[in-house]
């Protein structure tokens, strides 16, 4: 069962699931619930670095989007650390993708860039936030997913705030926990 509830198990059991939608196809390669293979790296020119474990749920309900969920964990205590969770669109026919996020954290964001083979490529096209989000405020987000030979998901992120330009900020590899 993993992290799904039990009641939402018991539910996906008795539930066929629709097809995927064929405007997603070229994104089928995210589906799946994955997690992370060793804790994830985090750094940024204003923090100590860091380790984290993450939970990824990439979905779908037969729509032209995929859903999904990260959920980042402290390694040693299991803490709820940072959560997000959105879509990642196509737009039909094409190669164009937008990735929208709402974070734990008050920031939503739209992501938008390219799928190419087994490679999602985004960056931040809009970022706003909650009026109370603590400072320095992110300005800019660039995220790659990848889909290693070995069948492992990667995801890099870079981050700019208001008082730092881009920068690596988390790196992340995910084995397949289920399909």
């Amino acid at each position: 069962m993993g992290s799904v509830d039990p009641l939402t198990y018991v539910l996906l059991s008795f539930v066929d699931l629709p097809s995927l939608n064929p405007a997603v196809a070229p994104l089928a390669w995210m589906l799946g619930s994955w997690v992370s293979e060793q804790d994830g790296q985090g750094e940024f020119p204003t923090i100590s670095s860091f380790q984290y474990k993450e939970e990824a749920v990439i979905s779908h309900v037969g729509q032209p989007m995929l859903n999904f969920t990260f959920c980042a964990s402290n390694p040693d205590t299991g803490k709820p650390l940072h959560r997000e969770c959105g879509f990642i669109r196509i737009k039909p026919g094409t190669n164009h993708v937008a990735f929208i996020s709402a974070q734990n954290t008050g920031v939503v964001e739209i992501e938008e860039g390219e799928v190419q083979g087994e490679q999602l490529t985004i960056s931040s096209h809009s970022i706003s936030r909650i009026s109370f989000a603590k400072e320095p405020h992110v300005q800019q987000i660039c995220r790659i997913f990848r889909l290693t030979p070995d069948g492992k998901l990667e995801q890099t992120v870079s981050m700019a705030t208001n008082t730092q330009p881009l920068a690596p900020h988390l790196r992340v590899t995910y084995r397949k926990a289920s399909s």
